[in-house]
């Protein structure tokens, strides 16, 4: 009978560890792509950076503020960027610091997302 009523509370147990939420980022994929989507004809084409364009980075950087934010930040603009045909990762890669912005990863192809912090 004890076994019985201990692996009620181990299932019981490992239920509720299912069921607790995980720190969920609380940006999305399309705040990501709107605030950067003037940054477009800069990463492609280069010439002069768009105003709306560091107001883009600098405002998702205010909104991931936390390292799930960040995370999912970083795979939605790596998504992003390899669907954009004839983007230059150079000019991509240089943007925040031209903005004025540190963002705590580095825009590129190459990024393991998961280890930003």
């Amino acid at each position: 009978m004890a076994k019985v009523a201990l692996l009620v509370v181990v299932c019981m147990a490992a239920v509720s560890v299912m069921l607790t939420p995980h720190a969920d980022a609380a940006i999305s994929c399309g705040q990501v792509v709107s605030s950067l989507t003037p940054c477009i004809s800069y990463v492609t084409k280069g010439g002069a950076i768009p105003a709306p364009c560091c107001n883009g980075i600098e405002s998702l950087n205010n909104q991931a503020t936390s390292t799930p934010d960040r995370q999912t930040a970083c795979n939605c603009i790596k998504s992003a960027a390899a669907s954009i045909k004839g983007i230059n990762f150079s000019l991509a890669g240089s943007l925040p610091g031209k903005c004025g912005v540190n963002l705590p990863y580095k825009i590129s192809p190459s990024i393991d997302c998961s280890t930003v912090q």
